[in-house]
């Protein structure tokens, strides 16, 4: 293990202790290999599942497998057509295990994401009876103000380029707080807590992955 390694793990297992505090359930694993097993571990088969939009889940290859096994996917990018891809955003909302990342994590385990349609927000506050939320030890800050900036002025810019948005962060690479039509900042939720203990798990992952 490199120091880094030692570095990552460290930090992860602190922070781990904080979700406790906070009713979320938190792992910590050194790959990405590593994360999806973690991933497949936690969600039993045959169960429906489904994911917001995330560059780390696709970075860490848990698509794959989730295609070859045996769980009822809801996958938005098989819809014929925007009618069935709205209706397999409303079925996410009621799925077994939700997948997503966070686009920041404080050190005293508190989740911070922006959003643009809600969909991603919306599961992670009411619906799915299990988030799995897989993050990156580069997406952790000091702090709630710090992790805001990182997603203004890092994620955010990173996902516009992405998804090919006309907004001026995608040009200059930091916000500029914009209300032009393409904003993918639309809605920012800061989890504290779960209201239902278990519910939320984070699986740390000691690689960078994601914006």
């Amino acid at each position: 293990m490199t120091i880094k390694k030692d570095y990552y793990k460290i930090k992860a297992e602190n922070i781990i202790n904080n979700f406790k505090k906070r009713n979320i359930e938190g792992f910590y694993v050194e790959n990405s290999k590593a994360a999806r097993e973690k991933i497949l571990n936690l969600i039993q088969e045959n169960s429906s599942v489904s994911w917001g939009g995330s560059m780390t889940l696709k970075e860490i290859g848990i698509f794959s497998d989730l295609k070859s096994g045996n769980y009822n996917l809801l996958d938005r990018s098989t819809a014929q057509n925007s009618t069935e891809k709205d209706k397999i955003y409303h079925q996410a909302l009621s799925a077994e295990y939700y997948l997503m990342s966070s686009n920041a994590i404080t050190q005293s385990g508190k989740l911070v994401n922006v959003d643009g349609n809600g969909n991603r927000l919306a599961a992670l506050i009411y619906g799915p009876k299990n988030v799995i939320i897989v993050a990156g030890m580069n997406k952790v800050t000091a702090d709630e103000e710090s992790a805001v900036k990182r997603v203004r002025n890092q994620a955010a810019p990173a996902n516009s380029v992405r998804l090919d948005q006309k907004t001026p962060c995608a040009k200059t690479g930091h916000c500029s707080s914009c209300q032009i039509e393409d904003t993918i900042c639309c809605q920012t939720v800061i989890t504290r807590r779960s209201r239902h203990e278990g519910r939320i798990k984070v699986i740390l992952v000691g690689e960078e992955l994601g914006f």
